[in-house]
């Protein structure tokens, strides 16, 4: 929901290999321009290992569970809509969801989808609408548009498209997504990640390929087919 831009990269911080002591004192010589070389093809190798690993690790995860999904997503993308949001312990990072081996929907995408995972400790809904796109018609939930709002704990959704008019309290942009505290949700480590006390979005909109939630209450449910989506 927001981005950090000017980082600064720490590689050009990594301490001496403390195996070949201290230059001069170690060898009798600084070495010079070789020892300098050798350094940065350390550093090289070391940036180089998430960028290799971080899509084998993140299905790995999500397979255990560690990410918000524990099942095999179905490949169809759903909306949801609401007039506003309100949580209470915000987390969100990348992640990777899976298909079921063979899904008629995996394309040429291997069955896998990037999403974004959002996860939300406490949250109220306001006007929840969800469709799904069967193919000519839409299947329709909408709750929460009387007095009662719609009410969810534990919440997580995964992502592929998310706007609205965003606010937040106390965020932290930029942390590892294995150290998240807010929301009892921790993401793959080495992958960026943000978190906030609370968060308000109006005028939610999600593409989503999956939501999970502890307890998930919808005040006037309604489900039905219709022509249109939300």
């Amino acid at each position: 929901m927001a981005s950090s831009s000017d980082v600064t990269s720490s590689a050009d911080n990594f301490p001496e290999n403390p195996e070949s002591g201290s230059g001069s004192e170690a060898s009798g010589t600084t070495d010079g321009p070789a020892r300098r070389g050798r350094v940065r093809a350390r550093r090289a190798a070391v940036m180089a290992v998430p960028a290799t690993l971080v899509a084998g690790a993140l299905a790995v995860l999500t397979a255990e569970g560690a990410l918000g999904v524990q099942f095999a997503i179905s490949g169809m993308p759903f909306t949801v809509t609401a007039t506003e949001l309100n949580g209470t312990g915000f987390e969100q990072f990348g992640g990777l969801d899976e298909m079921a081996p063979g899904s008629p929907n995996a394309g040429d995408t291997g069955g896998q989808v990037l999403v974004v995972t959002s996860a939300i400790k406490s949250a109220t809904l306001t006007k929840l609408c969800q469709s799904v796109d069967l193919g000519g018609t839409n299947l329709l939930i909408t709750a929460g548009s009387g007095a009662e709002k719609v009410s969810a704990s534990d919440l997580t959704t995964d992502s592929t498209e998310l706007s609205g008019d965003a606010a937040f309290t106390n965020i932290e942009i930029g942390n590892d997504a294995s150290t998240l505290t807010k929301a009892g949700v921790k993401g793959p480590i080495g992958v960026f990640s943000q978190q906030a006390d609370t968060v308000r979005i109006a005028n939610l909109r999600q593409t989503n390929y999956a939501t999970t939630a502890g307890v998930f209450k919808l005040p006037g449910l309604k489900l039905r087919f219709s022509s249109t989506g939300c």
